[in-house]
């Protein structure tokens, strides 16, 4: 399907709704759930989250959710989780990717991590302007939520750390590591600079963004 067919599909408010709901939690939604959490009825969320899975907005599985097997264990549900690809549409056609894969290249071979990374925070703190992350772990989930990192606040053992579940520069980090995770890394440092007790470090996993924010306050208590 065309970028623009798909970008269509969220043009109606309960599908978009379904949408928003499953790609902001961490595991498959069946039909039930994302009917609970959006307030639709199940048949409709049934029909349209089978559209955007038509789509190649969702991806779909079937899995028995009891955990057994063999007669008695019920049907295999059916869950929904969102799709890895990204989809882009510009009027008229642009090709800025094309372009950033350029730079990347030319200053990932003249080694100017220092000067794109002191740069990021520029950029960062610019971005951030007088969007100043309110008090607690809260304050910053919203300020990158609004970035589109898509954050998750989980509570570890010496205290509370923030996962971002989307990297806005997932198809550049792939091609470049080192060069656009520093940057990343850098941006991020520039957007929650002044953030009380906020810490930003390195910490790939797969699947998710680069880097962790943490409560430094929270680990020195």
């Amino acid at each position: 399907m065309e970028d623009i067919d798909a970008i269509a599909v969220l043009q109606d408010p309960v599908r978009r709704s379904l949408y928003e709901y499953v790609a902001a939690q961490d595991h498959e939604v069946s039909r039930n759930e994302a009917a609970e959490g959006t307030g639709v009825q199940r048949t409709l969320a049934a029909f349209h989250l089978d559209k955007l899975a038509a789509a190649g907005l969702l991806e779909t599985e079937s899995r028995r959710l009891t955990g057994r097997s063999g007669p008695g264990a019920g049907r295999p549900a059916k869950l929904y989780r969102r799709a890895p690809g990204e989809h882009e549409f510009s009027l008229p056609a642009r090709d800025y990717r094309t372009a950033a894969d350029l730079l990347a290249e030319v200053a990932e071979e003249a080694r100017l991590d220092a000067e794109l990374r002191e740069a990021a925070r520029r950029q960062g703190r610019a971005l951030r302007g007088d969007d100043r992350p309110g008090a607690g772990p809260e304050g910053v989930v919203g300020l990158l939520a609004r970035r589109g990192y898509e954050p998750r606040l989980e509570e570890g053992e010496g205290g509370a750390v923030i996962r971002m579940r989307n990297c806005p520069f997932h198809a550049l980090s792939e091609r470049f590591p080192p060069l656009v995770c520093g940057m990343n890394l850098a941006l991020l440092e520039g957007l929650l600079e002044g953030a009380e007790g906020v810490r930003v470090r390195m910490d790939a996993r797969p699947g998710m963004c680069c880097a962790v924010v943490e409560n430094s306050k929270s680990n020195e208590d």
